[in-house]
């Protein structure tokens, strides 16, 4: 195994990474194994413990270990700030619901997501190196899955649409529809910004964008319009941030893409189109989908004016769903396919993150979180319009949190794959609120030995070793 270098070819010293960056492995095992399917038959993992839910807690531990030992990097008054004030809008959550026992259970689960793992990759991920072998783990568990699908809806062994079992779904199953779809996105916007970063070798450019154009396929083939949608803004973004002439290429090598696959060898085509038509329907002639979620909107918002200050309590969505929802609401989601039996599935939530805090958490959870979410934001942008630190990770970073933060406009958390959110939102905390010593010399160059440094034994100019 070899890196490819500006003019020259460098082997890794395996035992040297594997000394310096140990700590990472727990994080790149929460990214890869969602990998392993879920058991045939099991339409969900809600309030189960996944491999990547067992190897987040793992990376939690590791990071208090290493926190115990002095070494994790330091964070701002303002990271502890953005990161911590979550847990107390959580803990009014549980104390405050009707039954604080049942919302127990929703308040471990916040704080996994929300708390512990994103701080846990704030402070173990020391310099751009481990941020790149930390995204470069979403690119390899998208293509897996990407491929899985792929070969679902060429097989027809997807999960059931349009009474066709062509859905890619991957290693998912039937009951999480988007969970392939979103770790392809994932995949495909951390894959278009390391082709458009202007400090990575050519090579490796040239190689995530053959990996943004191999995944376009299977998140063609999940036909999730939320995916799509989310996809299509942070790519876009991505792209102007690299620069109007790099975005150019990328759209149309994009466009080229979609032609051939759609266009010319005709890969779901009439599927395609009723989807992308159904988008500018949903106010028009909603589908009963549609329906469902604006209804759900709507009793969200009820709840929340019920108790504005802090909600009706962690996972109380369920328990009052009904009280607060009109007749148009249908009695759940039909799910099959994907070597599982035809199975009615609940609908135990809004499909609206903002209004599910909203309505369980009130305002006090709703500032803590989205507040947060903002000020990261406005961090990430405001660093990678000045030029400090390597323009590839914060590419990356600012790409995956806003399509996650789009996502949330019509997703939440649930399934295998939430654990993913409190990784993406810790790799946008760790470029928006960079320790002293994160940043290298500014200017191409800097990228370049930052990258060389992965598989060197020296490390990268400007970058804390791992003690």
């Amino acid at each position: 195994m070899s890196l490819a270098l500006p003019g020259r070819w460098v082997r890794p010293d395996v035992p040297g990474l594997l000394r310096r960056h140990w700590p990472l492995l727990p994080l790149a095992a929460t990214v890869l194994f969602l990998l392993a399917p879920l058991p045939a038959g099991d339409a969900t993992a809600s309030g189960k413990v996944g491999p990547a839910d067992a190897a987040s807690l793992l990376l939690v531990l590791v990071c208090a270990v290493q926190a115990l030992r002095g070494r994790v990097r330091e964070l701002s008054p303002l990271g502890v700030l953005v990161l911590g004030a979550p847990a107390v809008g959580l803990a009014v959550a549980t104390m405050t619901a009707g039954d604080p026992y049942a919302a127990l259970p929703g308040f471990v689960r916040y704080l996994q997501v929300f708390v512990l793992v994103p701080a846990a990759v704030v402070l173990l991920v020391r310099d751009a190196a481990e941020f790149r072998l930390a995204a470069g783990c979403f690119v390899v568990l998208a293509l897996v899955q990407g491929a899985v699908g792929v070969v679902q809806y060429a097989t027809h062994t997807g999960a059931s649409y349009q009474g066709e079992d062509v859905r890619a779904v991957g290693t998912f199953g039937p009951g999480d529809v988007m969970g392939m779809a979103t770790v392809v996105a994932y995949g495909l916007i951390v894959a278009t910004a390391a082709g458009l970063a202007p400090g990575l070798p050519r090579r490796l450019r040239r190689i995530a964008a053959g990996c943004a154009l191999v995944l376009v396929l299977p998140l063609v083939l999940s036909f999730s319009r939320g995916a799509w949608i989310a996809t299509f803004g942070a790519a876009v973004l991505v792209m102007a941030l690299a620069g109007i002439r790099r975005a150019l290429t990328v759209v149309a090598a994009l466009v080229a893409a979609g032609v051939v696959l759609v266009g010319g060898f005709g890969v779901g085509s009439e599927m395609v189109a009723e989807r992308l038509t159904s988008i500018t329907q949903v106010s028009s002639a909603p589908d009963q989908s549609v329906t469902d979620r604006y209804t759900m909107w709507a009793a969200a918002e009820s709840m929340w004016r019920e108790r504005p200050a802090v909600g009706v309590g962690l996972k109380g969505f369920p328990a009052n769903r009904d009280g607060h929802a009109s007749l148009g609401l249908s009695s759940g989601s039909d799910t099959a396919g994907a070597g599982q039996a035809y199975l009615r599935q609940p609908l135990l939530s809004p499909h609206n993150m903002y209004l599910l805090i909203l309505s369980e958490q009130g305002l006090i959870g709703l500032v803590a979180l989205v507040g947060g979410w903002a000020a990261l934001l406005v961090a990430g942008l405001r660093r990678l319009a000045s030029g400090g630190g390597v323009r590839d990770c914060g590419l990356i970073a600012i790409g995956l949190f806003v399509w996650q933060l789009t996502d949330f406009l019509y997703a939440d958390i649930g399934g295998p794959s939430t654990v993913l959110t409190g990784v993406i939102i810790g790799l946008a905390a760790w470029w928006a609120l960079p320790s002293r010593e994160a940043d290298p010399p500014r200017g191409a160059a800097a990228g370049t030995e930052a990258f060389a440094g992965v598989g060197s034994r020296g490390r990268a100019p400007g970058v804390a070793a791992r003690p």
